[in-house]
């Protein structure tokens, strides 16, 4: 014990190496005041120190994304039938779009790239689409994809039995197992749209093998889904009466594509007032339908073309006066559509004078004349072709019914929907053609009295509607004459043979440049004919978190198509100096071309 004690003693005892004493003897006549002043210099030098690292660190260092964040939406209505195959709102297609994902993704540009599908092949004769499934493709509950599960979907969307809205994609095509991995298609002809069909989300046959066409609609799944997508559902949240108020999704970590913000949260409103009022209570930070000068919380405006034409169409079967060309230009005439956009869009649309949507916003294709202008010119049209003003006002022209003599009155009416933004157009059209000298009256049918009784068997002189052109700016099913009937949706009866013969090769030509080309040069020619008049494509307007980043879409089909790159959404980032964002194979490559 003494041993101890006398080790502890020398241990304690000061010590100082020889090295140091030289400077400890400098220093040994300091005094406390002279110490603190050592120390706060050296307290400065060292935060300016810190500052310069940190200055320097901030010029040097690149912020990118880091994983992490919430992103709650809210979403006018309640998802029914979050399944791709069975989505008929907006939000049963929102939902769908997250949860699960097809062969293919759209990217905002409109192009397309691999999803499940690592590669794929077409024939030489143009009918034949291979794909190939990546080795890491899983459902989101650890379930690989195979092929089996891609033919299982389409063979169900083919299924007359589950009225599938996207059966007429898949109608005549023959889907075959090549093997685990390998899926092909075969066409009847030629459809160089057809890659769009392979966005098609898909189902695990696991789960749905088993499920008739009669359960179909009603299965569980339908709410709580299992796909393969970006996000997978982790909880749900009802009302009293079951109706879904909310849906939690967080980032499915072993997906194809794993996506930046970690939670995604839903939450669902009965109208556009009541998201509007989620919004300025700080409840929901992004979302659509709603009126941006109504939001009064931070946010950030997203603006992009819909692939939408709204037009008045003629049907000269049931008033003869369409017919006549000089009345149908006398009418586009008269229609100031800018102010049409401002008073049905609130200004988020552009003025159109043909049957595709601008290439960009700002892309004006309607002039502009005043009032008097519009109308002067319109009854110069007219008269010109033989029409004359009577005494009450309304124009008038002789024709003839067969070998009978008759008075052809300008008077029709207008058919459209009862839905606000398409009654307040149909108004103000009929308003101006008043102004010009028609004789216009108004009828307006609940959406599916509408599609029954008017748009079924024709029956209509001139119709407000609206054409879903999409991203594809497809013109076959809208303007090809063998469409002029029902279930066709040719709504003006347009019947040309060189249109027919340039949308039909459009559809059947690869090249996405020639294809266009073949495209805008039918639509040049329907615009010509005035086959119909032609208003405005309204914008998608999107409202999003002002700590939202990386969102970007092009033209938008549906507003689903704005998650078509959401795994590059963030909000959570972190600094990273250039070393570590480097793309060294690029690097490497150009320092070493033959390597």
């Amino acid at each position: 014990m003494q041993k101890l004690r006398a080790f502890l003693r020398a241990l304690m005892k000061r010590r100082t190496l020889g090295l140091f004493r030289p400077v400890e003897a400098k220093f040994s006549f300091f005094t406390p005041s002279d110490w603190f002043v050592v120390g706060f210099f050296a307290a400065i030098m060292a935060l300016a120190a810190g500052t310069l690292f940190a200055a320097v660190s901030l010029a040097m260092t690149t912020e990118v994304p880091a994983r992490g964040g919430t992103y709650v939406e809210g979403e006018v209505g309640t998802p029914r039938f979050v399944n791709p195959l069975l989505s008929i709102s907006d939000t049963d297609r929102d939902l769908s779009a997250l949860v699960y994902s097809g062969l293919l993704k759209a990217n905002p540009d409109g192009s397309l790239s691999p999803d499940l599908a690592s590669d794929y092949s077409i024939s030489g004769d143009k009918r034949t689409y291979t794909f190939t499934l990546k080795d890491n493709a899983r459902f989101q509950d650890g379930t690989p994809v195979t092929a089996d599960d891609v033919a299982f979907t389409v063979r169900e969307a083919q299924n007359p039995d589950i009225k599938s809205p996207v059966r007429a994609n898949w109608e005549g095509v023959i889907v075959e197992v090549v093997d685990p991995k390998t899926v092909a298609f075969t066409l009847k002809a030629p459809y160089a749209p057809f890659l769009e069909n392979a966005t098609l989300g898909i189902l695990p046959k696991h789960l749905w093998g088993s499920v008739t066409a009669e359960e179909f609609p009603f299965s569980t799944l339908n709410q709580r889904p299992v796909g393969s997508g970006p996000y997978e559902i982790k909880n749900t949240k009802q009302n009293s009466s079951g109706i879904p108020t909310e849906y939690d999704l967080a980032a499915f970590a072993k997906g194809t594509r794993i996506p930046y913000i970690r939670n995604f949260v839903f939450k669902f409103y009965p109208d556009a007032s009541a998201l509007e009022n989620a919004f300025n209570r700080g409840e929901v930070a992004a979302g659509y339908n709603v009126t941006p000068a109504n939001i009064t919380a931070p946010h950030t405006i997203h603006e992009a073309v819909y692939g939408r034409v709204f037009a008045v169409f003629f049907n000269q079967n049931q008033n003869q006066i369409f017919a006549d060309q000089a009345v149908r230009q006398a009418l586009d005439t008269a229609v100031d559509k800018q102010a049409l956009v401002g008073k049905v869009l609130n200004g988020y649309g552009s003025a159109i004078s043909g049957p595709l949507p601008p290439d960009s916003i700002g892309t004006n294709q309607a002039s502009v004349l005043s009032a008097s202008e519009r109308v002067a010119a319109a009854q110069a049209i007219l008269a010109k072709d033989g029409w004359k003003q009577g005494t009450d006002g309304i124009f008038a022209k002789q024709g003839t019914n067969g070998k009978k003599k008759t008075t052809l009155r300008l008077a029709f009416s207008i058919t459209t929907s009862n839905d606000p933004s398409l009654k307040s157009g149909a108004e103000a059209v009929a308003s101006e053609w008043k102004a010009l000298g028609a004789d216009v009256s108004l009828k307006f049918y609940d959406q599916n009295d509408l599609t029954v009784n008017v748009l079924k068997p024709r029956t209509y002189d001139a119709l407000l509607f609206g054409l879903v052109v999409g991203r594809g700016m497809d013109l076959y099913p809208f303007w090809d004459s063998s469409q002029r009937n029902d279930p066709g949706l040719n709504v003006a009866l347009y019947a040309n043979a060189n249109v027919d013969k340039l949308i039909e090769a459009a559809r059947a030509d690869e090249d996405p440049v020639t294809r266009r080309e073949k495209e805008v040069n039918a639509a040049k020619t329907i615009s010509s004919e005035t086959a119909a008049v032609f208003l405005y494509t309204p914008h998608f307007v999107y409202l999003s978190a002002p700590n939202a980043k990386g969102i970007a879409f092009g033209t938008i089909g549906t507003p689903s198509d704005r998650f078509d790159s959401v795994d590059q959404w963030f909000i959570a980032t972190e600094r990273l100096w250039p070393i570590f964002t480097m793309d060294w194979h690029t690097f490497i490559t150009r320092i070493f071309p033959n390597a």
